[in-house]
């Protein structure tokens, strides 16, 4: 397949992931009225057979091909409103009581010290989650006051940290009239595109292969939680991938000072990032550099400049509001059922109850401290995605968008096999094919990440069997010498010879 016919099916390819993704956040278009998991099943083949042309294409048209598919497949998801996570609404609401000089820990969305900022696109009589005044009467030291709005749990203060709130600030201000979610999809859409720029640079400079940054540019999940959901996520993995590249290709201690400063600031976005800090202190064989080059990386370095840029954002909203700038992460762990230890998907099958969140921390610690020993320093997104993909595995969460992070340590890592687990998060959040075609709910979980570990160990024993074929063809043929054959010597059969008398006169005496 020459080059121009490739790009055309790569450009096909994509436009038909593009068209079943519509489907997905636009139901309405639907003819067949599918249910969203064949739609997204059919959204990843159209991906990866994207991905898997794109091998022989040449650098520079995959360079474009990669970043315009990514720009087109986020401009479909920006397109039409949020079709499943209402989270956005959230940000919304956070910016603008910020942009109001409130501290966003300070209250609950139906706080009754809060209603003059209410507005009819938040909160009105047909949205879904409503305080009625019977709850307001039963729980008067909340001051709350009753109405319906778009805002999911609207009882309880904010989940998320201080960089992701002044990202909500800065979102509202970019449009202060807040009638629309059209911002926020675009912001984040903007900021997944941002993703896939440091992704082509970041794999330049480290004289890797630019064509994986398609795994993150064009994968379903990607799409869908940043340009429609508008996750603040992928403002973390944003963070994440440049705290990340500044660290594998630290020389001086100004760059891994750096490092450890982004690598704070994503932790203080959203949570998930912590994941990569083994990663970034391990402690595996790492190749000695000229002293010109500069110094190697220190874990106590990036560990002070982590954890001073996270306490720093933190600290003018403990001055304002101390200890609830905790928020709603107990509750969340709460409600999830995590901290009764009902919640493992997989881990769940065999022990319930508290045990099982002691073997889930334990098999986490485990993996974590193997990352530690074993995991390369400049190689800090092969540790991470281990880390990343084991937090999945064991947690087994009902939220797919909780693998944008993983997305982007496959870029990095180029072992396409990983996507399964963010592609069996969509299982765990709508497992029905149809409505016949379904597992037990126990098993839901269970086979949404347990799947993904089967493909990731066939991957590993597929490319380890390859390394060893091709480590064989590539020894040099070793040609024995020929063994010489004895030869008898058969003997030599010799007629006398007749000699006449010598006459005695000429015999000397």
């Amino acid at each position: 397949m020459n080059g121009k016919l490739r790009a055309a099916a790569i450009g096909l390819a994509l436009s038909v992931a593009a068209v079943l993704l519509l489907l997905v956040v636009r139901p309405s278009l639907d003819p067949a009225n599918l249910r969203p998991l064949p739609l997204i099943i059919g959204a990843w083949l159209a991906f990866l057979a994207a991905a898997w042309l794109l091998r022989k294409v040449p650098k520079r048209t995959a360079v474009v091909l990669i970043l315009l598919g990514g720009i087109g497949l986020q401009a479909v998801a920006v397109s039409v409103p949020r079709a499943f996570s209402n989270d956005l609404y959230r940000y919304m609401w956070d910016g603008k009581v910020q942009a109001a000089g409130i501290d966003p820990y300070q209250y609950v969305p139906t706080a009754t010290q809060l209603t003059g900022l209410r507005n009819e696109f938040l909160f009105h009589p047909g949205a879904q989650y409503c305080v009625s005044p019977g709850y307001v009467a039963s729980h008067p030291a909340a001051e709350l006051t009753a109405g319906c709005t778009r805002i999911n749990r609207p009882t309880v203060p904010t989940i998320y940290p201080p960089v992701a709130e002044a990202y909500f600030l800065g979102v509202y201000y970019l449009h202060p009239a807040d009638d629309s979610s059209l911002p926020i999809q675009a912001t984040a859409a903007a900021v997944a595109v941002l993703v896939t720029v440091l992704l082509l640079v970041g794999l330049g400079r480290l004289r890797r292969d630019v064509r994986m940054a398609a795994l993150w540019s064009w994968c379903p999940t990607v799409v869908l939680e940043a340009g429609n959901s508008a996750h603040v996520d992928v403002l973390a993995v944003a963070i994440t991938a440049a705290a990340v590249l500044a660290l594998a290709t630290a020389r001086t201690t100004r760059r891994t000072i750096a490092g450890g400063i982004l690598l704070g600031l994503a932790i203080a976005t959203k949570l998930t990032p912590v994941l990569a800090v083994p990663a970034v202190f391990a402690r595996g064989d790492d190749p000695p550099r000229p002293p010109r080059e500069g110094m190697r990386r220190r874990w106590f370095t990036v560990a002070v400049a982590a954890s001073s840029a996270f306490i720093a954002v933190y600290i003018p909203h403990v001055i304002r509001v101390g200890t609830k700038v905790v928020g709603f992460l107990p509750g969340y762990l709460q409600q999830e059922n995590y901290t009764t230890g009902s919640r493992y998907g997989i881990i769940g099958l065999f022990i319930i109850g508290p045990l099982a969140t002691v073997v889930a921390l334990l098999i986490l610690a485990a993996v974590a401290f193997a990352v530690l020993q074993f995991s390369h320093p400049d190689r800090p997104w092969t540790g991470a995605l281990v880390m990343t993909a084991a937090a999945l595995a064991v947690a087994t969460p009902h939220y797919q968008w909780y693998s944008l992070l993983l997305v982007m340590l496959v870029a990095l890592d180029g072992r396409p096999e990983w996507l399964a687990f963010a592609a069996g998060g969509y299982y765990a959040a709508y497992p029905a094919l149809g409505a016949r075609y379904f597992l037990p709910w126990r098993l839901h979980d269970a086979v949404a990440y347990g799947v993904p570990l089967v493909v990731v160990g066939a991957g590993w024993l597929i490319r380890n069997e390859l390394a060893k074929r091709a480590a064989l063809a590539a020894q040099p043929a070793v040609t024995e010498p020929a063994a010489a054959e004895p030869t008898v010597a058969e003997p030599v059969v010799t007629e006398p010879v007749a000699t006449e008398p010598v006459p005695a006169e000429e015999v000397p005496v």
